[in-house]
C-alpha cells in the first residue's frame, strides 16, 4: 500500500475510510463516543474532499466524479486557511468533551494537520516541486473507469477528461497550471530542485499513462472522449517536452534531501526515532535473518539433491519454476484458499465469509506502482467494492525499450508470504475489519502512518510462518531480509554511506532479487517515497515486541486470535497508541 502526496495533490491515495453503510451505521451507534468524534472529523474531510474532488469519487461519493483538483497555489492556500478555522472551531467546541476517546481522536486529528501544514511550508519556502502531469491524470481517470464502479458512473470520466484538459466552461488546462506552479517556485531565490533521476525515468514511463487512458474508455465503450482526449495527449506531451527544456537542465544530480526535509518524512510515515539509530537494529536484524536463511536452504537443498546448499543459490533455483500466462490467478486463489484453510485450523485471527481479490496489473498501473500491493476500496460510500491485491508483472522501461521482467512474484514458494501481507491476514483484513468494527474516521484516517498499515503486513508474514512447508519460509525469510535492508538502505543512501550502486549490489547479490525489483527498490529509496521503505522493519519490531510484552503480561491466558482481532478492531493506529490500547484495554478485559 502506498499513499503520494505530490505539492498539495493528493494523487489516488487509495486511504481507507469507515463505510456509512447500513452495517457501519449499526457499529457507531453502540459507540457513541465514535459518533461524537466523527462530528469532529468530518469538517475537515468536507475541506479535503472540496479541494481533491478525486479523492472524494474515489470513496465512492458521486458527486465528486465530475470535479478535478485546482493545484494553484491560491487553491492550497484556500484550503489552508479553512482546515485552520475548522482545527480551531473543533478545539472550541470540544473542550468540554469528556470521553477520553473523542479527546484522543481530537488530539490525532490536531497532531497530522499540524505536521502537514509544517511540511507545506517548507515546501513553499525551499522546493521546486516535479509534478508527472500524465500520472497524475490517469489517477483521475482511473478512479472512475474500474470494474468495481458502477456502470452509470462511468460517463462522468468524459466530462473529467475534458475539465483536464481545460475544454470545459470555468476550467484552464490542467498541465498548464501544473506549469505555472513550478514556474513559481522556479522564480525563488536558493530553492531546491528535484532530481535528474525522477524526472528522467518518470517521464519516460509517461506513454504508459496515455494508452492505459485510452485503453479505459475503450474498454468500457464511453463515448465523447476521443477529441479531448487527443487535445489532453498534445498537451500533456509539451507539459513534459517543457519538463526537459526548462526543469530538467536544472535539476540535482544528488539524490539526496535535506535533513530537514528526511526528518519530515520520517515523521509523516510513523519512524520516530533517529534513521541511525534504526538502521544499526537492522544491520543486526539483517545478519540474524540471513544466518536463519542459511540453515533452512541446507535443508531444503539436501531434499532436493542440489548441490550447493548456499542460499542464494537455493532461492535462484526455486525462483526457476515460474508460474506464467493464464495459470497465474487460479495458482494465487488455489494458494489463499489454503492460507485461509491454515488460519481457520490454527485460530490464528477471524476471518470474513467474503472472498478475497486478486488481479494482475495493467501497464500504466505497474508505472504507477511497480509493485505488489493492496489497492483498498472505497469506504466511505461502499456500495459493494472490494479491495484487490494486485500483481504487476514488469516494470515500464524508462526508455521505451524491452520492459524489465520480475522474477520473485510468481513462483510456488513465495506466494505464501505475498499473500500472507498483502490479502489475509494483512492488508485486506486490515480495511475489512474498519467495515465491520466501524472504528472512528480519525482512527482510519488521521492515525493512518505507513509504519502501523505495513508493520501489520509483515507481522502477518511472521504469523504464517510456521505453518509454511520450508521452500515457502525461506521466502518469507527473504522478504523479512528486504525490509531489514531498506531499513538501512534508505536513511544510508540518504546519509551518503551507500551509492546506489551499491544498494543494488545489496538488493541483487544479497537479498536476490531480480533487477526489475531491485530498480523499483531504488527508486523508491531515492525519490519514489523517500522515507517510507523504513516503516516495514520498524512497525513489525514494533509490534512484534507488543505482542511479546502482551504474552508476558496474560501468561496462559494470552489467546493469538483475540490479540489479532482487537489489533484490527483498532484501525489504523500508530504503534504508541496501539500498545496503549492494548495494555489499557486489552489486557486488563483478558484477565
Amino acid at each position: 500500500m502506498t499513499l503520494q502526496r505530490v505539492s498539495g495533490i493528493l494523487l489516488v491515495a487509495n486511504l481507507a475510510l469507515p463505510t456509512a453503510s447500513a452495517q457501519q451505521r449499526g457499529a457507531a451507534d453502540q459507540k457513541s463516543w465514535v459518533a461524537r468524534s466523527n462530528t469532529y472529523t468530518r469538517q475537515l474531510l468536507e475541506i479535503g474532499f472540496k479541494y481533491s474532488p478525486e479523492d472524494g469519487s474515489e470513496e465512492g461519493l458521486t458527486q465528486f466524479d465530475t470535479l478535478i483538483s485546482d493545484p494553484t497555489r491560491a487553491a492550497e492556500l484556500a484550503e489552508r486557511r479553512e482546515s485552520e478555522t475548522a482545527l480551531a472551531r473543533i478545539d472550541r467546541d470540544s473542550a468540554r468533551e469528556t470521553s477520553p476517546e473523542v479527546r484522543e481522536d481530537i488530539a490525532i486529528v490536531d497532531k497530522t494537520f499540524r505536521l502537514r501544514f509544517r511540511r507545506e511550508d517548507y515546501e513553499l519556502a525551499h522546493k521546486v516541486p516535479f509534478i508527472d502531469a500524465s500520472a497524475a491524470v490517469f489517477s483521475g481517470i482511473h478512479g472512475l473507469l474500474d470494474d468495481q464502479v458502477a456502470a452509470g458512473r462511468r460517463p462522468a470520466a468524459v466530462i473529467r477528461l475534458r475539465k483536464y484538459a481545460g475544454l470545459e466552461a470555468g476550467t484552464k488546462p490542467f498541465a498548464g497550471l501544473l506549469q505555472q506552479r513550478i514556474e513559481e517556485q522556479m522564480a525563488k531565490p536558493g530553492v531546491i530542485y528535484p532530481s535528474a533521476g525522477e524526472i528522467e525515468t518518470e517521464l519516460g514511463r509517461d506513454q504508459n499513462y496515455l494508452d492505459g487512458m485510452e485503453t479505459l474508455f475503450q474498454k468500457y465503450q464511453l463515448t465523447g472522449w476521443e477529441q479531448p482526449m487527443s487535445t489532453l495527449r498534445r498537451q500533456l506531451t509539451d507539459y513534459d517536452a517543457w519538463i526537459r527544456a526548462n526543469l530538467l537542465p536544472k535539476a540535482r544530480r544528488d539524490f539526496r534531501l535535506p535533513p530537514e526535509e528526511y526528518a519530515l518524512a520520517l515523521e509523516g510515515y510513523g519512524v520516530d526515532i533517529p534513521p541511525a539509530q534504526l538502521a544499526t537494529m537492522a544491520h543486526q536484524q539483517f545478519d540474524e535473518i540471513q544466518s536463519q536463511m542459511t540453515t533452512l536452504a541446507a535443508q531444503i537443498a539436501k531434499q532436493h539433491g542440489w548441490a550447493s546448499t548456499n542460499y542464494r543459490d537455493v532461492i535462484h533455483q526455486l525462483k526457476k519454476n515460474q508460474i506464467t500466462g493464464d495459470q497465474v490467478l487460479p495458482f494465487y486463489r488455489k494458494r489463499l484458499g489454503e492460507i485461509e484453510a491454515i488460519i481457520r485450523a490454527n485460530s490464528l485471527v477471524t476471518l470474513p465469509g467474503r472472498p478475497a481479490i486478486i488481479r494482475l496489473a495493467t501497464a500504466a498501473e505497474t508505472a504507477q506502482q511497480p509493485a505488489p500491493h493492496m489497492d483498498a476500496p472505497p469506504l466511505l460510500n461502499n456500495t459493494g467494492q472490494k479491495g484487490e491485491f494486485v500483481l504487476p508483472l514488469n516494470v515500464p522501461s524508462a526508455s521505451g525499450g524491452k520492459a524489465e521482467q520480475y522474477d520473485d512474484f510468481n513462483f510456488d514458494a513465495v506466494s505464501w508470504t505475498m499473500i500472507a501481507h498483502e490479502a489475509r491476514p494483512g492488508h485486506e483484513l486490515q480495511f475489512d475489519s474498519m467495515v465491520e468494527k466501524g472504528v472512528s474516521l480519525a482512527r482510519a484516517l488521521y492515525a493512518f502512518n505507513s509504519t502501523n498499515a505495513e508493520g501489520w503486513g509483515l507481522y502477518s508474514e511472521w504469523m504464517m510462518q510456521p505453518y509454511e512447508p520450508k521452500e515457502g519460509q525461506l521466502f518469507t525469510l527473504q522478504l523479512r531480509l528486504l525490509r531489514a535492508a531498506r531499513a538501512f538502505l534508505d536513511p544510508e543512501l540518504q546519509s551518503g554511506k551507500v551509492t546506489p550502486e551499491g544498494a543494488y549490489k545489496v538488493l541483487e547479490n544479497d537479498v536476490c532479487l531480480s533487477h526489475a525489483f531491485a530498480t523499483e527498490e531504488v527508486e523508491r529509496f531515492t525519490y519514489r517515497m523517500v522515507g517510507q521503505a523504513n516503516s516495514y522493519f520498524y512497525g513489525y519490531t514494533r509490534l512484534l515486541q507488543l505482542r511479546k510484552d502482551t504474552e508476558a503480561a496474560l501468561g496462559p491466558r494470552f489467546d493469538q486470535r483475540k490479540f489479532h482481532d482487537f489489533i484490527l478492531a483498532q484501525g489504523l493506529l500508530p504503534p504508541d497508541l496501539m500498545r496503549k490500547a492494548v495494555m489499557e484495554s486489552f489486557v486488563p478485559s483478558q484477565k
